[in-house]
């Protein structure tokens, strides 16, 4: 219930909102109740719906068997370094990089971060875009 208190030519005023229901709302003023018809119906909030999910356990590859394998198979795979936000997408998907080229710019606590290209070679896939939010490890771009 939300309570109010207004003062109108000089009379004081207690109103009281015990509930809305569609365009009805009931409503208290100076302890007399009055059902009021609003002139559109409030929308009701949505119930919130809480799952509990059972415990699940993931087993992974270890790191340097996994970067074993893509090296294997010719692709690298980019990293964020730190949680931010990208800023700047500078490869496309089929382009050409060399070592050192600016793949994506990366913000993180206000300060904006070039992650670069670690070998020559071509992008395979773009995995965010600009104005994502990403977490450490969050996978940037593949290159092949």
């Amino acid at each position: 219930m939300k309570e109010y208190n207004y003062k109108i030519k000089g009379q004081d005023f207690n109103v009281k909102i015990e509930s809305v229901e569609g365009d009805i709302a009931k409503v208290e003023v100076n302890g007399i109740q009055f059902d009021v018809q609003l002139e559109k119906p409030v929308a009701q909030p949505k119930p919130v719906v809480r799952a509990v999910a059972a415990p699940v356990k993931t087993v992974e590859a270890p790191k340097a068997a996994v970067e074993a394998a893509q090296v294997a198979a010719g692709v690298t795979v980019v990293k964020a370094p730190l949680p931010g936000t990208i800023n700047d997408i500078r490869v496309a998907v089929g382009q050409a990089v060399k070592k050192g080229d600016t793949l994506v710019v990366l913000e993180a606590m206000k300060m904006e971060n070039n992650i670069d290209c670690e070998r020559d070679g071509k992008i395979a896939s773009v995995n965010v875009n600009k104005g994502d939010t990403v977490m450490e490890g969050s996978v940037l771009v593949t290159i092949e």
